[in-house]
This record gives structure tokens, sequence and C-alpha cells, in this order.
């Protein structure tokens, strides 16, 4: 089993620090042996880890600026809110920072949630529906930008009169969807996803929706195990080592291939808790699977 570290605190205080910490984590992570570092796609602090006032960067920049600073580790959202770009420039910006972190670059895709910050910043928040629609759209016209066709796309929320892409990703980008809802979301993972990442609160939840996902790929005909699967667990392995390590264990039993540990904010020390996960955490999962 592998380890990623999915990084939401950025410290409040010095501003000058920000970019310093930032970097420590994703190289320390690196070195420490977790194989993908990721970041939220917000504008705001999320509520419920700490004041939407709270320093939160922007995420592509912040991918971009830890391509430079990294050399083999996956860098990623988790995950894009489908309403913050429009797609064609979405899958510039994938395709950009894939060439320059040299084909370390994932797509992680979502319908978005976090309204306060769509209405503070004036970002449509069309309905749950239209969402998942334009989620849906979104996912073709990344794979059509990717591919040789650079012709003209029509859907119900988007018309793009090309979809010329260049220079095209160095690896096309492994398609992340996050969630677990069960009519819609884990249908688009198995349309569309490499890798799926499954916030469920509970071993008998994650279970349940493997369950649903794989009967979802046996009605399109997909073989499940084509999906990478990942999960986050939320307990501090730095506190609670065992309980940690028991989670993860249950989940390498039901298939999981990668679980998300978080300094939750306000943390800290959050490079000394990601060196924590190098000594303690990731050789024990690496036997683990």
């Amino acid at each position: 089993m592998e380890l990623g570290v999915h990084f939401i605190d950025f410290l409040p205080g010095d501003t000058r620090q920000l970019g310093p910490t930032l970097a420590a984590a994703a190289r320390t992570a690196e070195q420490a042996g977790a194989t993908m570092f990721t970041l939220a796609d917000h504008f705001f602090q999320m509520e419920g880890m700490g004041r939407a006032e709270d320093p939160f960067l922007e995420g592509y920049t912040s991918l971009g600026f830890l391509a430079g600073q990294t050399t083999t580790i996956e860098l990623t959202m988790l995950v894009t809110g489908v309403t913050y770009r429009y797609p064609g420039v979405l899958a510039k910006t994938v395709s950009t920072l894939d060439v320059l972190s040299q084909g370390r670059s994932l797509l992680g895709l979502g319908a978005a949630w976090y309204e306060r910050e769509h209405l503070a910043l004036g970002i449509p928040y069309p309905s749950l529906r239209d969402r998942f629609e334009m989620l849906e759209e979104t996912l073709q016209i990344c794979a059509q930008m990717w591919s040789d066709n650079d012709g003209p796309y029509e859907g119900r929320h988007y018309r793009l009169a090309e979809t010329i892409c260049a220079p095209r990703p160095i690896r096309r980008p492994p398609i992340l969807i996050g969630g677990g809802g069960e009519k819609k979301t884990l249908r688009l993972v198995a349309r569309y996803a490499d890798v799926w990442n499954c916030t469920a609160a509970s071993p008998e939840e994650l279970a349940h929706k493997i369950g649903v996902l794989d009967r979802h790929c046996a009605d399109i005909g997909r073989d499940p195990a084509e999906i990478r699967r990942t999960a986050p667990i939320s307990s501090d392995p730095s506190t609670d080592l065992d309980g940690f390590l028991r989670t993860a264990e249950q989940y390498a039993k039901l298939g999981i291939d990668l679980v998300n540990a978080f300094p939750a904010p306000p943390h800290p020390d959050p490079v000394g808790f990601i060196s924590h996960l190098g000594d303690e955490v990731i050789p024990r999962l690496r036997d683990l699977g």
C-alpha cells in the first residue's frame, strides 16, 4: 500500500513563510517515500477545518511551484471543482503542469460544493444536476483535447470551436474522480476514472461503496481492477499510530491501493508531521495489500 500526503494547512502568520513551508512539505513527502502530493482546490479555507479568512493558496499556481521543487512525486488537486475553470482552460492548465513536472500530473475532478466560496467570489453555482452534467462534459473535453482530435465539441453546457492543446502532456494525466455518490459519482468513476478517491467514514461504508462501483463497472463491461483506489484516513498517526495502521490494514483488505494522510489545521509543524510519516508509517504500509 502507498501513501499520499494531502496538504491543506497554510500556516497563519508570516506570509513569507507560506512558500518555503509548502516546498519543504512536498520535498519531505517525496523523500519519505510518499507517492502523491495533493492540494484542495479552494480559495477560502474550508469550514470545518478552520475559518474562511485563514490563509489558503490557489491550487494550480501552487502545483506549478511544486513541480520545480520535486522530481518524482505525483501532483494533483484532490479535487478540482468543475465550476471554477472552463474545461478547455483546465485541460491546458493540467497539460502545462504535466510538461513542467515531466509527466507527474493527474486531473482530479469533482462536482464542487463550497457554495460560500462561489457566492463570495462571483462564481456561478449551478444546481447539483447541472454540476454533474458539467463534470461529465469536462471529462469528455479533456479527453478530446489530449487526443488527436482538434475539432469542435458540442455539449449542453460547453461548446468549443477547436480543441487544440499544444504541447500535449508528456503522460496523459490519469483521471481522478473524488466522491461516493452512488447514482452519479460512482457511475462516472466507472466510465471515466483511472483513480477513485472515496471519502467513506468507515471500512464498512467503504466496502459498500466499492460494491456499488463494481456493479457500475459490470454494467458497462469494465474491469474494476483497472481503477486505482485511494481513500483518506482522518486519524493522526503521530498521536494514534496503531489506530491509523489498523484502518489502513482494513482498507488494504478491501483493495485500497493508497491512503491519504494530512496534517489537520492548525498544525504546529506540518513538515515534521510528514517526516514522521516517512519514519513510522510508510515502511509499515509497504507490507500491506
